[in-house]
């Protein structure tokens, strides 16, 4: 812990930019990132690693990794779930080993961000677009899903904390970050068809995923872990933003990132809180 301190405190500022860093120049930080889709990426250019997990070298590990100038094992794979962390995934072009075999007691920094695919989050996006074709101006998909979105929260929280649990075993000197979901939808009532989701379902959605965060902050203070809020600070920035201002791609994108997932500029803002948030905490 001491070393990581050390390295944090001579290479971060939190107000800069995150700068590139050239070969060979490493801290001898070792950070591990795992994770689902958030964390790697998909479409983002360039894909590197296990093809199946569509994991970006411009996703917010890597920018992290280069302004700490750290040793980054990045295992994070599209479409994982909590269990994938500690059992092999199979993809359509292989298998991702259990992502916590990537730490290690050597390893310095862990992010872990995962649980909405334990949720079902974009499965149910995509439905809830589907019914909003019937009724643009309702709200079918809270009137489908009612508290369900809720009931599987609460019980993907047990989850989270095993997880978290088992990485501190094995890296019980590591700095453990549980990195919160990017805010997908505005306050209100949204832009359909430009995000083809009902008037009434975009408060319900946009409440689903700040109880998500919710949970995953509780999981992070029960066990030793410091959760980042990537969703502050992201008004105007969501899937109904101009593509400018856009963070988060909607359902037809239009930047080179997956629908309902964060775009570069997304990673970047992610990159940043996790930076701002290390910052913060460097002496707790």
């Amino acid at each position: 812990m001491r070393r990581l301190a050390t390295t944090l405190a001579l290479t971060m500022t939190a107000a800069t930019p995150l700068p590139a860093v050239a070969a060979g120049r490493s801290t001898g930080l070792r950070y591990a990132a795992l994770g689902d889709s958030f964390t790697a990426g998909p479409l983002i250019p360039r894909a590197h690693g296990l093809l199946g997990c569509l994991r970006s070298d411009h996703n917010y590990p890597s920018l992290v990794a280069a302004s700490l100038k750290a040793t980054l094992t990045d295992v994070s794979c599209t479409g994982a779930e909590t269990v994938d962390m500690t059992h092999r995934q199979p993809t359509t072009t292989g298998v991702n080993p259990p992502q916590i075999d990537s730490v290690t007691r050597d390893t310095d920094l862990v992010t872990l961000g995962i649980g909405g695919n334990d949720v079902g989050f974009t499965k149910v996006l995509v439905a809830c677009a589907a019914d909003s074709l019937l009724s643009p101006m309702g709200a079918p998909c809270s009137t489908h899903y009612g508290a369900t979105l809720d009931k599987r929260i609460k019980d993907t929280a047990p989850k989270i904390g095993d997880v978290l649990r088992r990485i501190h075993a094995r890296a019980p000197h590591a700095r453990v970050l549980v990195v919160g979901y990017m805010r997908l939808l505005p306050d209100g009532v949204g832009c359909w068809p430009k995000v083809p989701l009902s008037t009434g379902d975009v408060p319900y959605l946009n409440t689903a995923e700040r109880h998500l965060n919710a949970m995953l902050a509780a999981a992070a203070a029960a066990n030793n872990a410091t959760f980042v809020d990537t969703y502050k600070g992201t008004e105007g920035h969501d899937a109904c933003a101009p593509s400018r201002s856009r963070w988060v791609e909607g359902l037809l994108p239009s930047h080179k990132a997956a629908p309902a997932h964060p775009n570069k500029a997304g990673m970047r803002h992610i990159a940043t809180r996790i930076r701002s948030t290390l910052d913060a905490t460097i002496n707790t």
